[in-house]
């Protein structure tokens, strides 16, 4: 009974999220609520609800202060030339640009951390896709993907977790993986080269970079990048009415930017009154150029302490955010107005993760999630045993959706691998095959980092949902296969 509950409950509330019926947080807080009075424990809704807080309370923190010291960061220019490489490459081309998006999540998400990948991606890459009309959730979906991927990195946390679970190095499970991730890397720049031809049919190479699209000496598209940064930075203000008219050819209006069979939740071929993003202006207020080695050397260090494990993460941002801002922003109203400019994706994800505690403590305190494990392992035929590392890729792609990482590492898989240890496959085998769901799992509801992609790039988790979730399967699968191929699981 809780097995049917338990699935029932998570398909109640994807099918509301992705029909627009509820907000994620409402969903997140009404639905369990709802499911946990039907298995007849709603006395103990409190209980579950603030173990579920007290569990995910860490990660709350920890997303709040990264939020705020990647986003000075961002403000005062750290990133800013790794951003004109990216952006001297797109130019104004279509293909050019999703398939830039794919390597500069790919690049950032190095750092282990996906909110950092989506705050800074999105706010290079979101003013060209809005100006020229591209759907966002083609940028959504290819972030989410190549963040997916390089999450499996050992400082990512699932290799970790794997490693811990089943009580071996993370060495061991991640380098022989090598092989397969580069492959499902390959295969989300290829899909966003694909996804880049199909808006570039839609919409033509655009005049927004009619000069940057021919051959131009350095200096000029250095200076015309910037140009283009500028205008675009201004978001829904920028001139030209700020849409994707002003980057269209004459005489030819731009289409919707729910494009390549997808939506984005707006309209991004017309002004937006309310779009207020900021892109990466060249010329904002926030920049200092004198400090760019200090904030350089102090994000290695705050990196190399998160990978060397020297303090919690969540106290490491703390820390990291405070310093970043005294010595950025050593005026008081100069902090404050940077808090503030950050303050909405704080709030929302903020609120989203402890929405989502409820979810989780339901499912967790209710029994649902260890009756749906076990229903889900019994189904295995005995005859699949000696395939059992086949199996657990397979099943990873479902569980870490419908789960929280830590759910399926610490209380999933070492089931799996007692039936894969019974047939002779090796916990090496297992650990590695449990990775290959991670570029479906970076957009599930669970995940507090899709929450930032999508609230910054105003996109609808739901028309997020519908886009992704096929392509992030079939990446999933290609790293399975890899994986097959080469020997590794």
């Amino acid at each position: 009974m809780l097995t049917i509950l338990g699935f029932a409950m998570i398909a109640t509330f994807l099918v509301l999220i992705m029909m627009k019926k509820m907000s994620p947080i409402a969903a997140l807080v009404l639905i369990p609520a709802l499911f946990c009075v039907f298995v007849g424990k709603g006395a103990h809704l409190g209980d579950y609800v603030i173990d579920g807080v007290v569990a995910l309370a860490p990660t709350a923190a920890m997303l709040m202060f990264a939020i705020v010291y990647f986003g000075v960061m961002i403000d005062v220019g750290l990133f800013d030339p790794i951003v004109r490489g990216i952006l001297r490459f797109c130019r104004a081309d279509p293909m050019r640009i999703v398939v830039g998006t794919a390597l500069l999540a790919a690049i950032v998400s190095l750092d282990g951390d996906g909110s950092t990948t989506f705050m800074i991606t999105v706010s290079a890459m979101y003013p060209l896709y809005k100006r020229l009309g591209m759907s966002l959730v083609v940028m959504t979906g290819v972030a989410a993907m190549a963040n997916g991927v390089m999450n499996t990195l050992p400082w990512g946390g699932p290799t970790a977790r794997a490693a811990t679970a089943l009580k071996l190095d993370a060495s061991d499970i991640f380098v022989p993986m090598i092989p397969a991730l580069l492959v499902g890397l390959l295969g989300v720049v290829v899909l966003a080269y694909v996804l880049g031809l199909r808006e570039r049919r839609r919409l033509g190479v655009l005049s927004l970079g009619e000069a940057l699209v021919g051959e131009k000496t350095e200096e000029t598209t250095e200076t015309e990048t910037a140009t283009v940064l500028a205008g675009a930075g201004a978001g829904g203000k920028a001139g030209a009415g700020g849409g994707a008219g002003a980057a269209s050819r004459p005489g030819r209006s731009a289409p919707a930017a729910g494009g390549s069979g997808s939506g984005s939740g707006t309209d991004a071929g017309e002004p937006h009154g309310e779009d207020d993003f900021q892109g990466l202006d060249p010329a904002r207020p926030t920049l200092r150029p004198k400090l760019y080695w200090f904030n350089a050397l102090l994000t290695v260090t705050l990196l190399t302490a998160m990978i060397m494990e020297w303090l919690p993460i969540p106290v490491l941002f703390l820390l990291g955010a405070a310093l970043a801002l005294s010595v950025n922003f050593p005026h008081v109203p100069d902090q404050k107005a940077r808090i503030a400019a950050h303050a909405d994706n704080v709030l929302n994800v903020s609120g989203m993760v402890f929405a989502a505690a409820v979810f989780t403590g339901v499912l967790q305190g209710t029994g649902m999630v260890d009756h749906m494990a076990e229903w889900l392992v019994g189904v295995v035929p005995e005859s699949m045993g000696p395939h059992m590392a086949l199996v657990t890729g397979v099943l990873s792609l479902p569980l870490t959706y419908f789960m929280s990482n830590d759910g399926f590492y610490f209380g999933v898989l070492p089931v799996l691998a007692e039936a894969g240890a019974a047939h002779g496959v090796s916990p090496l085998e297992m650990a590695r095959a449990s990775l290959v769901g991670q570029p479906l799992h970076m957009s599930s509801p669970l995940v507090p980092a899709v929450y930032v992609l999508v609230g910054m790039a105003r996109v609808e988790f739901g028309d997020h949902t519908r886009f992704v979730v096929k392509w992030a399967a079939l990446t999933s699968l290609l790293i399975l296969g890899a994986g097959l191929l080469f020997g590794i699981v």
